[in-house]
């Protein structure tokens, strides 16, 4: 939700979300890694948007590379939610949103991937928080990843 250009994002959504991070926030290499390998199982060809998987002959949850990348993109999304209220944008240094919506231009991301990454991330947090876990927390865990997207769309050229 959006009011004058300032997201709206309640005190109730914010609790759910910062308490939910903080307990997931010590596994967060490990998470970001499921996160990524949920992705490949719900969308294998996704694997070929990734510089550092196209030519690896090693399985992806094995790469080298993989998990120190898919723990900076489960962090961003994290952090990102949880200053969403206090902030009321989305707080991600200009530089890296910039870089980012280049990138997913660059390299053909379109809406179904964000779809995708949206469902295996509140998939991953679901389980990584059970008990925690609730229609609420999905709501706010998806919103936030919404206001996300859209202020990577936002940076995503179109190629010349």
């Amino acid at each position: 939700m959006e009011s004058e250009g300032k997201i709206v994002f309640t005190e109730e959504q914010e609790a759910l979300v910062v308490k939910s991070w903080s307990v997931m926030k010590k596994n967060s290499a490990d998470l970001g890694l499921k996160l990524f390998i949920k992705i490949f199982e719900i969308a294998p060809t996704a694997k070929k948007l990734f510089s550092l998987l196209r030519d690896s002959p090693v399985p992806a949850e094995q790469n080298p590379k993989l998990k120190p990348h898919a723990m900076s993109v489960f962090v961003m999304c994290c952090e990102s939610a949880a200053q969403l209220r206090k902030t009321g944008k989305v707080t991600v240094k200009e530089t890296t949103l910039k870089r980012l919506g280049a990138n997913h231009s660059k390299y053909g991301v379109v809406d179904e991937h964000f779809e995708v990454t949206k469902y295996a991330l509140l998939e991953t947090i679901k389980e990584a928080v059970p008990e925690m876990w609730s229609p609420e927390m999905k709501s706010a865990w998806g919103q936030a990843y919404d206001h996300l997207v859209a202020a990577i769309k936002a940076e995503m050229k179109p190629s010349p």
